[in-house]
């Protein structure tokens, strides 16, 4: 009997299993025939390894340099603002002492004007009082002549007044509540001379005291 011979399954590329993922990599070349170096490939490896390194250190001082430039390019700015800051701050000052010096101009020239007005005002009272004294000297003078009758005529009114006031008493006739009532008027009378007495030697006072001040103004005056 003929065997059949085993039907072979057809594998199709569903059932194969896929490969990983492999990075793009190529194997070195080996030369057929020829020896493989190993040194020689250690040696290319440190010389690439060195060159990245020399490329992070290059790198690595560019950033460091142009971060040294960007401080640089910051203190700059820093001591330009500064220096315009001290700049405003001068001017401000010469602007500041300007007004001031123009404040004190201002009142040293008020300070004159006022001192010019009251040197004119003093010489106005001095001429004034000059003028008085003038005529205080000449009504003085007229007055002179008759001053001694005037006297005279002064005293005589006084001593008439006196007389009236000092009138005998007749009370020898009165009850005792005429001589109370009597007393009273006679209390009231004092009062009054009291009081015109105290009048008079308040007016003589002043009139001593105004007198005393004008020659004491004229005096000055009369200094300067």
């Amino acid at each position: 009997h003929l065997t059949e011979a085993p039907v072979e399954e057809e594998v199709t590329d569903e059932t194969k299993p896929k490969p990983k993922f492999m990075p793009n990599i190529s194997a070195p070349k080996i030369p057929e025939g020829e020896k493989v170096d190993f040194d020689d490939i250690h040696r290319k490896r440190q010389e690439k390894d060195f060159s990245e390194l020399q490329s992070l250190i290059e790198a690595h001082f560019i950033q460091r340099k142009k971060d040294e430039e960007e401080l640089i390019a910051l203190v700059n700015r820093i001591e330009k603002r500064r220096t315009e800051r001290a700049e405003q701050q001068r001017i401000r000052s010469e602007k500041e002492k300007e007004r001031q010096a123009r404040l004190a101009e201002e009142k040293e020239r008020r300070e004159q004007e006022e001192q010019r007005k009251k040197q004119d005002e003093d010489a106005k009272k001095k001429k004034a009082l000059t003028n008085m004294t003038h005529q205080y000297g000449g009504i003085q003078q007229k007055g002179e002549g008759r001053k001694g009758a005037k006297k005279q005529t002064e005293r005589e009114k006084k001593r008439k007044i006196l007389a009236e006031r000092k009138k005998p008493l007749n009370i020898d006739h009165l009850s005792e509540d005429k001589l109370k009532e009597k007393a009273s008027e006679l209390w009231q009378w004092m009062m009054q001379l009291e009081a015109e007495k105290f009048d008079l030697s308040e007016k003589l006072k002043r009139q001593k005291y105004d007198i005393n001040v004008l020659q004491t103004r004229i005096n000055e005056q009369q200094k300067l």
